[in-house]
């Protein structure tokens, strides 16, 4: 079998996608300035200098030419894990993830096994009130539960009501802190969040400060916002080695008429389209119609699967975190750069003691990084 056949075999196992990270190289706290952080700087391959690894993510504003386009997810986290009890006393606790239907909302529980169908739970709120839950169901694909909340719990505005009253921010479980909530809620969000609805921050959108983004407009670069609700489809881990049938769950994305007629606009006068994060890059690639060989506005839920082989309709250049092993983020980076590029990266980005994962440093993929033929014009 020749290299590349075998090569390309590869970029469809999961294995692949493995790397050695010790912990101590995972951030439990982010940078003091958010444009602090180191940044990693991917350029074309054939480049006299291919990467560069002494910047900082304010250096963001030198990369970004006047007229291009930056696309920042204004998706806000909730406050979506909550502590309940059983009758008995048990404590439980829950992570709310989406409606499903009327106030029946899908969650992810520990211990799950404690909660079978028509389990009765109570939550408590301030003032000694409380509410009841109820499992009305077990959802296959996640092994979460269906959990029947108060009638008035019936959209988004009203979850995250409640949830602010008395949920917490669902930091990933290899953040290890001794910060105070009120610490993360802070700094676990983007600096324009505004559409709560994510149970996960889009963590690349935690390196833009306030002084980037003036920086960028002053220079004229456009920053216009589109949401999408970072959910289980961006976190769950994979659980196939086979990658090439591979589903994700789906999250809701929503993009603007105004945002696609920049879009168009920006790339009819050869500038470029940066998005800001992986999620930013899922609700933007999944605006293109295959019938109609264009994009379109949407709101509504996506699960397009970004891997090796496909080919960006949209998206020109990336800023992007460290991510996990054996995640689907880094099939994603993998179709804009190559798996084997990416992986001799985070070796080199390992050797240099940058930070992984949601609170690390960045890394920035120009658009002459991209590979050639990962890219349609429209």
């Amino acid at each position: 079998m020749d290299f590349e056949k075998r090569q390309d075999e590869l970029d469809f196992c999961l294995d692949s996608y493995n790397y050695h990270l010790e912990s101590s190289l995972i951030a439990n706290i982010p940078k003091k300035e958010r444009h602090n952080s180191r940044m990693m700087i991917v350029r074309e391959l054939s480049s006299s200098q291919e990467f560069s690894i002494n910047k900082l993510t304010i250096n963001l504003v030198d990369e970004i030419d006047k007229g291009d386009l930056v696309v920042v997810n204004d998706t806000k986290v909730m406050k979506a894990r909550l502590k309940i009890q059983l009758l008995n006393g048990v404590q439980i606790e829950l992570l709310v993830l989406e409606k499903k239907e009327n106030s029946i909302w899908l969650c992810l529980a520990k211990p799950a096994k404690k909660l079978k169908i028509n389990t009765l739970m109570k939550l408590n709120l301030i003032h000694g009130k409380y509410i009841h839950l109820r499992v009305v169901d077990i959802d296959e694909e996640t092994g979460g539960r269906l959990i029947e909340f108060p009638s008035a719990i019936d959209n988004l505005i009203s979850m995250n009501n409640l949830l602010d009253s008395c949920g917490e921010i669902p930091l990933p479980p290899y953040i290890k802190t001794n910060e105070d909530s009120s610490f993360h809620e802070k700094v676990y969000q983007t600096k324009y969040a505004k559409n709560p609805g994510a149970v996960a921050a889009p963590t690349a959108g935690l390196h833009l400060s306030d002084e980037i983004i003036d920086l960028l407009k002053n220079k004229g670069v456009k920053i216009m916002p589109i949401t999408l609700h970072v959910g289980y489809g961006t976190f769950k881990p994979i659980d196939t080695n086979n990658l090439k049938e591979l589903k994700l769950h789906r999250e809701f994305a929503s993009v603007s008429n105004s945002v696609i007629e920049e879009i168009k606009k920006t790339k009819a006068s050869g500038n470029k389209i940066i998005a800001i994060g992986t999620t930013s890059v899922r609700a933007l690639e999944s605006c293109f119609s295959l019938k109609e060989k264009d994009i379109f506005p949407i709101d509504k839920n996506v699960d397009l699967v970004i891997k090796p082989g496909y080919k960006f309709k949209v998206v020109d250049g990336l800023l992007t975190n460290f991510h996990l092993p054996k995640s689907s983020l880094l099939l994603l980076v993998s179709a804009m750069i190559g798996r084997v590029r990416l992986l001799k990266l985070y070796d080199i980005a390992i050797k240099e003691k940058f930070r992984f994962f949601s609170y690390g440093d960045a890394m920035f993929i120009t658009p002459d990084a991209f590979l050639k033929e990962s890219k349609i014009r429209l």
